[in-house]
């Protein structure tokens, strides 16, 4: 049973959960958060089988009511969507083993069931984004998703509501230009399977009518992924937002959009027709590299930690883009290793400043000193080895999407792609040894000359609890782990997530 209906699970689970958690929430109050921990548990480990079990067996398919495609929907669990699937219900299971303290410290008892539902029905819909073969599917997947996580968003701080309704602004108007292009390619062809389109599309040859679809489609998924300059909603988002909505959406929501830019252009329209027909994997690389020199810079410039991470997501988002506008192998690997890379060091990165914000009451960088060190000394040191890998530092994980990244950068000869890379990389040591220099060389009990803090960091004692540490260490070590073995990763599953003929190009 479990090996026929597998690409259909993990979503499913996460819907049950659901419509579960909030029922159980009326008679057992406590109940939401380990509902919402066994669902996600149950799900992750469905998306860790999946990966083997396509390995093993190739591509699977679910199709819904036994109705064959393009009139049925189905679900399509191939390398590329059972990578996704797995990296990001993973990292939500650490995620939310670290919220149970923080919800409960930042939003009231009485809206737990309701929070913790919501966290389901965004991974639904995160899910299902991932695995769907129908791009009418895809859109439903992506409102209940965006749905989601604008109420995830508002029960922040007193300035949440307004990053929400940015955010629903915004989003709205990227899925309307998402569904717009769903619509002119149904017009011209027929069909809204993923598959169907893929043999259909060169036989209607590149019409207006197709060239404004994809441009559509790809401006829904940029406002998704948060690509320079459909940024707009990100900053505040992730600031004001309580510490596990930031410690979900910064590692998982814009890979979902960049997932889906991946699908589009690659396994749908194809290599030639995004490069040579209509280049716009070339002004995806453009805005992409200065969506990385942005977002770094403006990192450089915030004194609250939550904001420095979101500025640096952006830049972070730019490494993604830039590898799909490069279209060539290695610069498509560079692009889903670093959905890997950088779901792990963010995911790490926003839990080590909840922990911050759960013992001093704030996260501001000013009032860091290594008297907090010295109290949460293992919180600063997973913080500190994360922030040496989102600079890019071997032999962490960071350093090697950055590599190869750069490789594909030499590769199609575009040295100022190259520049970008390193110039950024310098950018990212500025702003975070600025932390790093404050945990471990500024005096204790010295307040910041020019600005003072909420909360004086004496107030600190020790370290947070085990369930909040111990996700925040998982995370840590797998930065070195996985980036040891990032050369297995690399030739045991994502050579195979290569559109077909991509394969014979890599050097």
């Amino acid at each position: 049973m479990i090996p026929t209906n597998s690409p259909a699970l993990a979503p499913l689970l996460f819907l049950l959960g659901g419509l579960l958690v909030p029922l159980a929430a009326l008679k057992f109050r406590r109940s939401p958060f380990p509902l919402a921990a066994a669902f996600t548990a149950a799900a992750a480990a469905v998306s860790v089988h999946n990966v083997f079990r396509v390995l093993e067996v190739g591509t699977l398919r679910y199709r819904f009511g036994g109705w064959l495609p393009p009139i049925g929907i189905e679900y399509v669990l191939d390398p590329l969507s059972a990578f996704i699937t797995a990296v990001i219900n993973v990292i939500a299971l650490l995620v939310l083993i670290h919220a149970r303290l923080t919800v409960a410290s930042e939003i009231p008892e009485r809206k737990h069931g309701p929070y913790y539902a919501l966290i389901m029905l965004m991974m639904t819909g995160f899910n299902g984004i991932v695995l769907t073969g129908d791009f009418f599917n895809l859109y439903v997947f992506l409102e209940i998703a965006s749905l989601s996580l604008y109420g995830l968003i508002a029960v922040g701080d007193r300035k949440s509501p307004v990053a929400a309704f940015r955010y629903l602004v915004i989003g709205m108007v990227g899925g309307c230009f998402y569904l717009l292009g769903v619509g002119f390619l149904y017009i011209n062809s027929g069909s809204l399977n993923m598959a169907d389109l893929k043999a259909i599309l060169p036989l209607l040859g590149a019409g207006p009518e197709i060239i404004v679809a994809l441009c559509f489609m790809v401006l829904g998924f940029g406002v998704k992924m948060a690509l320079f300059p459909l940024h707009g909603w990100l900053p505040d988002a992730y600031t004001y937002a309580p510490t596990a909505t930031s410690a979900l959406m910064a590692p998982i929501g814009t890979k979902i959009g960049a997932y889906g830019l991946l699908r589009v252009l690659f396994f749908v329209f194809g290599l030639n027709f995004v490069t040579r027909t209509v280049p716009l994997a070339q002004a995806i690389s453009w805005l992409a590299a200065a969506g990385i020199l942005y977002g770094s810079i403006m990192a450089m410039a915030q004194d609250e930690l939550k904001r420095l991470l979101a500025f640096s997501s952006i830049a972070q988002v730019g490494y993604i883009g830039l590898g799909i506008g490069l279209a060539n192998p290695l610069g498509l690997l560079a692009a889903v290793l670093h959905v890997l890379n950088h779901g792990l060091m963010k995911a790490c990165l926003f839990l080590a400043a909840g922990n911050f914000r759960l013992k001093l009451g704030h996260s501001r960088i000013p009032a860091l000193d290594a008297g907090v060190r010295r109290r949460m000394p293992w919180t600063s040191a997973a913080f500190t080895l994360a922030a040496l890998s989102m600079i890019g530092l071997p032999p962490t994980v960071g350093f090697f999407s950055k590599w190869y990244l750069a490789l594909a950068t030499i590769r199609n000869r575009s040295w100022v792609f190259l520049a970008v890379i390193l110039a950024s990389s310098l950018l990212n040591a500025v702003y975070f040894f600025r932390v790093i220099e404050r945990l471990y060389l500024k005096p204790a009990g010295r307040e910041d000359e020019t600005r003072s803090a909420p909360v004086a960091p004496s107030s600190v004692r020790g370290e947070v609890a085990a369930s909040m540490l111990l996700p925040t260490l998982v995370l840590a070590a797998s930065l070195i782990v996985i980036g040891l073995l990032n050369v297995l990763i690399i030739k045991g599953l994502l050579v195979r997530i290569l559109p077909p003929g991509m394969e014979a190009a890599l050097p």
